[in-house]
């Protein structure tokens, strides 16, 4: 029998990308399907005095203006518990239900016409008078920052960790890294720009919405409008990438159903690209100070890391900034601190590694100076300084592979090249410089159902109601399903994106496969047991006549189920993915113009279903940690809090041009704690670690040593 698990298959879904048979949210067509666009505050706080809708009313196939005044109250009824996605703290933004201003870019009214043309246009014409708050928090001050909740420190972001005592081994440390590092704003930039489609059918909803938890929509929706969650039911078999922006649901979801609810047909609302600054989340501004104490060997004696985040000032979003940083590294002494500044933004969200890929920033570009401070090389400080077990928790790993990813990137990239002296290697006319970091991401595992069908013709069809955003889902689940019952991949297909199939948590935090994988090899398990039964034999699915067997049994189809629970691994261990990245870049001595040349990563992310799916999601990883170094900052104006380059001409993403040699390697392990399968999380993993070692390289090449981000050409001439 072939196997198809480890096999580099092509995305099954392919052709129905390429060729536009793939429906996106906005693509598909209700009948009756009218469109709806926003009016937003141009205000950073206050209140509503006036709204002049008149105009807006009066346009041209304009059959809805809705605002606080004639919204009516929605019952936002509170979940029994946060979904792991919401924010920690506060409540979501009650759009429509009052007159308060707590962003600018904050919907103040919904236009509903026949035509987008006409709904865009008549919601130009919407105009509000304002009582500006004069005291608006429009500036990032960490000097006016709080500790975190007790909400957030039940989850695990609490203000402060103690382990030792740092300070005094900081003070007494021979050689010593005290800086602050700042991480801008910064914006998804997915393809696919969100949207919803709210069909009413008497008391059913369908929702076509844009959203990587098709579940958890469903119930956000139903507690909204106070209605049962059966009453509701999420369709969206693709997304056109999201990285983390589709978790939760956006007021958008709530304007497009309220919309059509008064409306009586179908609503289309689609933000526009401008809009996506203000009505989804983006990666919070973050201030970091990392102080390093270390024996003149290199052996780290202290670490302090404290970090200041950016929320909202009508929820909590804290995120996981100083986990990985707390166990990357063996050390006796640590102290973290992690603080917020409330804002009048909207609120901020998972971004790509939320947290993680932020706090590891900057540990790994502080880790880079002391290696320069202890005149040691830098890939030799962390060996020095391997963490043989997670001495947060004080547990050993489940797996790790990291030192076999330093040896091999390394290898692989030709790290022993490098001199130590910045400035010291040319590329022709051109400075070069080499770094690396260390790549660390949680590898957790959700709980997921899935079912298994026989159909008639032979055909097998999977279900779950997870998601794909873009790492191959449809692929890989088909690919596990294929395997366990010994069938052609044709002969398997996979649904999900649905609502209405068996729940599955959400489509984020590297958990898909992990958890997913599972639950499909526990379905098809099922029903192999079944046919068995039926068959009274073991049935090869491959010769068998299947639908023969059916009617022999008086079946039509025959359905069975899996599921897979969270967390496998015992707690007696930690579960993380690992990796190292080293890169190479060329800078112009008179421009200061910066090339990443050329990207090595090495990963241990347990077993790898699908290598070619798995070395995408790295390189998707890796061009985003470009953006991350070189390109990407929302540039933000205190006076009006707003984003000056709500754009993609000024909003800097890395293009084709900005994209050398990019190489990934996965280095053999398997986690035989975690789950059946023995895989951990990657996508994200594949950004942590990227953008640190491009500074690091550039500080390499230049002796400029660039703390806040992005590296861009004023700051290397200035």
């Amino acid at each position: 029998m072939t196997s198809f698990i480890g096999a580099p298959i092509g995305r099954v879904d392919g052709r129905a990308k390429v060729t536009g048979a793939a429906t996106y949210a906005a693509e598909f067509r209700p009948p009756g399907l009218v469109y709806a666009a926003l009016a937003t505050s141009s205000i950073a706080a206050g209140q509503l005095t006036a709204l002049h809708t008149a105009a807006a009313e009066r346009a041209p196939g304009v059959l809805l203006v809705l605002t606080h005044l004639n919204a009516g109250k929605l019952p936002y009824q509170s979940p029994a518990a946060r979904a792991a996605v919401d924010p920690v703290a506060g409540e979501q933004l009650r759009v429509l239900q009052d007159a308060r201003i707590f962003f600018s870019g904050q919907p103040i009214a919904v236009v509903v016409a026949e035509t987008q043309a006409q709904a865009t246009y008549a919601a130009a014409l919407v105009r509000a008078t304002y009582a500006v708050d004069t005291s608006a928090r429009t500036q990032f001050d960490p000097a006016q920052a709080r500790p975190t909740s007790l909400a957030a420190a039940k989850r695990g972001r609490g203000p402060e960790t103690r382990q030792g005592d740092p300070d005094t081994a900081l003070a007494a440390a021979p050689v010593q890294v005290d800086q602050r590092y700042v991480q801008p704003r910064m914006h998804h930039q997915a393809m696919e720009p969100h949207a919803t489609i709210a069909h009413w059918q008497g008391e059913q909803l369908t929702l076509w919405s844009k959203s990587q938890w098709v579940g958890n929509e469903r119930d956000a929706i139903a507690l909204v409008f106070g209605i049962p969650a059966a009453n509701v039911r999420v369709i969206n078999p693709y997304v056109g990438g999201a990285f983390g922006s589709a978790l939760r649901t956006w007021p958008h979801v709530t304007l497009a159903t309220l919309a059509a609810r008064r409306a009586g047909r179908p609503v289309l609302l689609e933000l526009t690209r401008e809009q996506l600054f203000y009505s989804i989340g983006f990666r919070p501004r973050t201030e970091q100070r990392v102080a390093l104490g270390a024996e003149a060997t290199g052996q780290l004696t202290a670490i302090v890391h404290e970090a200041v985040g950016q929320t909202s000032t009508y929820e909590e979003f804290a995120e996981a900034t100083l986990d990985v940083p707390a166990v990357t590294y063996a050390c006796p002494n640590r102290r973290t601190s992690y603080r917020l500044v409330d804002m009048h933004t909207n609120t901020p969200c998972p971004m790509r590694g939320p947290g993680h890929v932020t706090g590891l920033l900057v540990q790994e570009i502080a880790m880079d100076e002391l290696a320069a401070a202890l005149q040691l090389d830098p890939l030799e400080l962390r060996l020095r300084n391997f963490a043989e077990r997670d001495f947060r928790k004080d547990l050993p790993w489940s797996s790790n592979q990291l030192r076999a990813c330093y040896q091999a990137g390394a290898e692989r990239f030709g790290w022993q090249r490098r001199t130590p002296t910045p400035g010291s290697m040319r590329a022709g006319s051109l400075r070069m410089g080499l770094g690396m970091a260390t790549a660390l991401n949680p590898a957790p595992r959700y709980p997921i159902q899935a079912s298994a069908t026989l159909l008639p013709d032979g055909t097998i069809v999977v279900r779950s109601a997870t998601s794909d955003m873009g790492p191959g889902t449809y692929t890989s689940a088909t690919q596990v399903a294929a395997d366990t019952l010994g069938v052609p991949l044709g002969r398997v297909r996979f649904e999900l994106g649905d609502s209405a199939l068996p729940p599955a948590k959400e489509h984020g935090g590297s958990t898909t496969m992990a958890s997913v994988g599972p639950a499909v090899q526990a379905a098809c398990q099922d029903l192999r047991r079944q046919l068995d039964m039926l068959a009274g034999r073991p049935v090869d699915l491959t010769t068998t006549d299947l639908p023969g067997l059916l009617r022999h049994a008086g079946l039509l189809q025959l359905q069975a189920s899996g599921s897979a629970g969270p967390n496998a691994t015992p707690p007696t261990h930690s579960t993380y993915g690992f990796g190292a990245v080293f890169a190479e870049v060329h800078v112009d001595p008179d421009l200061g113009i910066v090339r990443v040349a050329r990207l090595v990563g090495a990963y241990d992310a347990g077993r790898i279903i699908n290598p070619r799916l798995a070395r995408s999601q790295c390189l998707g990883g890796m061009v985003g940690g470009i953006g991350m170094a070189l390109m990407e900052e929302a540039t933000w104006d205190p006076r009006f809090g707003r984003v000056l380059n709500a754009n993609l001409a000024d909003y800097h993403v890395p293009v084709n041009a900005d994209v050398h040699e990019l190489d990934v390697l996965f280095v053999p392990s398997e986690e035989p704690l975690m789950n059946p399968l023995g895989v951990k999380g990657l996508a994200e993993l594949g950004l942590c670690g990227v953008a640190p070692a491009i500074a690091n390289a550039v500080w390499h090449a230049t002796g400029k040593r660039v703390r806040e981000l992005p590296i861009t050409v004023d700051k290397l001439l200035d």
